[in-house]
């Protein structure tokens, strides 16, 4: 069973439902979801005041929810995935503490949905797919803790790695965490990352891969055979 940490917004709930829907479409392993919620989270208390979203540092508990055995992803909530997930799994490297996606652009637009201000820093959008391989001896630091107390430049450019252990952050490829609106529209893309605005904010609805966003959303919220489907309740 593979563990799947999301990233869960209040804001854009949508987001997280069509993005697990999206992996349950073309999955050929089994596969469970976790949400990032913060009122899920009793053992953790955010103390940061920065960030676009509200599990911009609860994704570094992920070892410790996993009780530091296994291994496990996570995402961000405004994604669709376009691949059987078990191809990200076969892509990384088993010796790595982590495996992301190693980016390296600045942004086109200074500003993302709701307003948020989109700026520019090193190995920015990194931690936004991460497989985690957590009973790894370097991720056993990572407890509630003192992700409290980290800042998020030491969390998000994974410096509890140190310096010297950096070859532990593995790579994989641009496929699986491909930014829409900031690179260009690729065919092949596996995993596509809404990291401007979902298509559910009417600033983006048609953005690239938009249309595939819908088509999962509408296959998420009623049956594909529509004579199951009235738009009626029973009253009881």
């Amino acid at each position: 069973m593979l563990k799947i940490f999301v990233g869960y917004d209040p804001r854009e709930a949508v987001a997280y439902h069509t993005f697990c829907q999206s992996v349950l479409e073309k999955a050929t392993i089994p596969v469970s979801f976790v949400p990032l919620a913060l009122n899920t989270l009793n053992e953790y208390n955010e103390t940061h005041d920065d960030g676009s979203n509200t599990f911009i540092y609860s994704r570094f508990l992920v070892p410790y929810l996993c009780d530091y055995k296994d291994y496990a992803i996570f995402v961000d909530g405004d994604m669709l995935c376009r691949a059987d997930i078990k191809e990200l799994m076969d892509a990384i490297d088993p010796f790595a503490a982590v495996s992301v996606v190693k980016h390296d652009y600045k942004t086109k637009y200074p500003t993302k949905y709701l307003g948020n201000k989109n700026e520019d820093y090193p190995r920015k959008n990194w931690s936004s797919v991460i497989v985690w391989n957590c009973d790894h001896f370097k991720n056993l630091q990572l407890t509630p803790e003192m992700i409290m107390n980290s800042t998020g430049a030491e969390l998000h450019r994974f410096k509890w790695l140190d310096n010297q252990f950096m070859d532990l952050v593995g790579e994989i490829p641009k496929e699986w965490n491909w930014l829409v609106s900031e690179y260009d529209y690729n065919p092949d893309a596996k995993l596509v990352h809404y990291t401007i605005g979902t298509p559910c904010f009417a600033d983006y609805v048609n953005c690239d891969y938009a249309d595939e966003w819908w088509n999962t959303f509408n296959n998420l919220k009623q049956p594909t055979d529509t004579e199951l489907y009235n738009g009626r309740r029973k009253k009881r």
